[in-house]
């Protein structure tokens, strides 16, 4: 994009890397600045005296350079570059418009085929805000890796055949309160299990029927069986509306249930072959010799632990897809088995390349969660409770609005403030989920997005329709206006950027920036009063800001609202 060629011409020109431009820190500097630091071919002189001869070479060619640059500056060690306001907004903004929703995307993946596996859920189990920074935050890495040029493939693993389905399926039978309850029976089994756990804490007779429990389903036989698959159906059905309305989908989903008779098979293979060994009536991977320690695989009762199916998942995707990178997205406590699993699947001769992406936990001002305890938030209680309170700031805002207005404003600040909250935070910091603090319309939220936009919309509207290829780029000289302009060229280098680090938090606050600037811009200038050339100028600057933001939040993964 624009920055970037600006870059290479001038390291083509002047014979260094392209990797030595930066940007000052401070606009009054300069708009790009090369470090003139162990340049080749100047290794006699000091850095100032570099600058100084780049910017006479510059000078000679000044017929070539002056459609870009305004001023060309030696400073001390760093030659700095002014770029033209009127060449800068002519081709930024004929970029966006040209290009839309495609405007910063780029082909570095070259199409090359990347499975993204999160939102690894447990039927039987609550749906709680851990779950969703997990959901928010594959899904942005996912919609990072195809604005890069990669063919995603986002996939999910649901575990249903876990220990806590036979906890569950145990305590539901033990009180019929669970069928009486009139909550949807997907969300009841989650509070079924976190009771359950708390039962079964100091009852080793209800261990004993819980492991019962266990082989009857891995039978695939009798009663147990049976009611595993009506509830199962229960906890899918209600992870798909949770899908629904984060509008998050996925091309495959794979079940723990469907692997278990091929990893059976694997483990069995393996344990010949002596990567894996029993011990005390159990088969383990012991990986001492990789400092990776024992992993488990089957327990000493002969039923199936996680690696099981893990182990024949990775083996379909490998033989399956043409794949050059398999990502799983899993919580910062799983480090050390994915650690494991991929030195058993290195052992195995699957040497493609594997990827752990973590992210560390949310929590409450109160405290930790555990769906154990039961001392969590859950995905509906966490959405209740921000819609709550975005209903009462909008209708202090709006009092002339309609409730059935209100509730569909509200729908799509409720899906925004979750997801923004749980992807403005790098993957490795701890989250403290303040709902108050989240659903405030000032700050870094997205709310302030949100009304951003819907701001920038209402002036568009209200300014009367122009012809893009008609506006003169000349007009737009004011200061603000060229510092919009360069986030704006930024924007392709923020999406390589977050990309390349599976990092949505760097778009995140991109987007928060862009709108500071943006609601800077409308209040210092006047827009619709400007004379018709200036007017029109500045519209077609702000309709390419509220394009970027859009273009952003969608792959944040939220819609925009067009009035607020």
């Amino acid at each position: 994009m624009l920055l970037d060629d600006l870059k290479n011409k001038l390291a083509e020109s002047l014979r260094v890397d392209s990797h030595k431009f930066s940007y000052p820190p401070n606009p009054e500097l300069g708009d790009l600045s090369l470090a003139c630091f162990d340049l080749d071919g100047f290794t006699t002189k000091n850095p100032a005296a570099a600058s100084v001869e780049l910017a006479e070479q510059l000078k000679k060619e000044e017929s070539v350079w002056l459609k870009y640059f305004s001023e060309i500056k030696p400073v001390g060690p760093y030659l700095n570059f002014f770029i033209k306001p009127s060449y800068l907004a002519r081709e930024i903004i004929s970029d966006i418009s040209r290009l839309q929703g495609r405007y910063g995307q780029n082909s570095f993946g070259k199409k090359h085929q990347v499975m993204i596996e999160y939102s690894n859920g447990n039927t039987h189990k609550e749906y709680h805000i851990g779950h969703l920074r997990n959901i928010a935050y594959g899904d942005a890495v996912n919609h990072l890796l195809s604005a890069n040029g990669y063919k995603s493939i986002p996939v999910s693993y649901i575990n249903d055949f876990g220990i806590n389905v036979a906890k569950t399926i145990w305590n539901w039978r033990r009180d019929s309160v669970w069928e009486e309850r009139p909550e949807p029976k997907g969300f009841l089994l989650g509070r079924c299990y976190a009771k359950a756990s708390q039962k079964l804490r100091d009852n080793p007779e209800g261990k004993l029927e819980v492991g019962a429990i266990m082989k009857n389903i891995e039978s695939r036989q009798g009663d147990d069986y049976k009611f595993w698959r009506i509830s199962r159906k229960w906890s899918l059905d209600y992870f798909d509306s949770i899908y629904k309305e984060l509008n998050v989908k996925f091309q495959r989903t794979f079940y723990e249930s469907a692997e278990i008779t091929e990893g059976l098979e694997i483990v069995k293979d393996l344990t010949a072959k002596g990567i894996l060994k029993k011990s005390q009536g159990a088969i383990i991977a012991d990986l001492s010799e990789y400092d990776l320690g024992v992993l488990p695989i089957i327990r000493s009762d002969g039923t199936a632990l996680y690696p099981v199916g893990d182990l024949a998942l990775a083996s379909k995707k490998i033989q399956g897809y043409n794949l050059t990178e398999s990502i799983y997205v899993v919580d910062v406590r799983q480090s050390l088995y994915f650690k494991q699993l991929f030195k058993i699947l290195d052992l195995m001769g699957y040497h493609q390349k594997l990827i752990h992406l973590t992210y560390d936990f949310v929590t409450l001002p109160g405290g930790m969660m555990a769906s154990r305890t039961g001392n969590i938030i859950t995905y509906q209680e966490l959405k209740d409770k921000i819609a709550e309170n975005l209903i009462r700031e909008t209708k202090q805002r709006h009092r002339g609005w309609s409730e059935a207005k209100i509730a569909k404003v509200v729908e799509v600040l409720t899906i925004a403030t979750m997801k923004f909250e749980m992807l403005k935070v790098g993957a490795d910091k701890v989250i403290t989920f303040n709902i108050e603090e989240a659903a405030k319309f000032d700050g870094y939220t997205a709310c302030y997005i949100e009304y951003g936009y819907a701001r920038l919309r209402s002036i568009l509207r209200k300014g009367r329709s122009f012809w893009m290829t008609r506006v003169d780029f000349k007009v737009l000289e004011e200061k603000k206006e060229k510092i919009l302009l360069l986030k704006l060229a930024k924007y392709p280098e923020i999406i390589r950027l977050a990309g390349a680090k599976y990092n949505p938090s760097e778009l995140a606050k991109y987007l928060f920036e862009l709108t500071q600037l943006a609601n800077d811009y409308y209040h210092a200038v006047n827009i619709l009063k400007a004379a018709p050339k200036l007017k029109y100028a500045r519209l077609a600057l702000i309709k390419s800001v509220s394009r970027v933001l859009r273009s952003g939040c969608a792959i944040l993964g939220f819609s925009v609202l067009e009035k607020m």
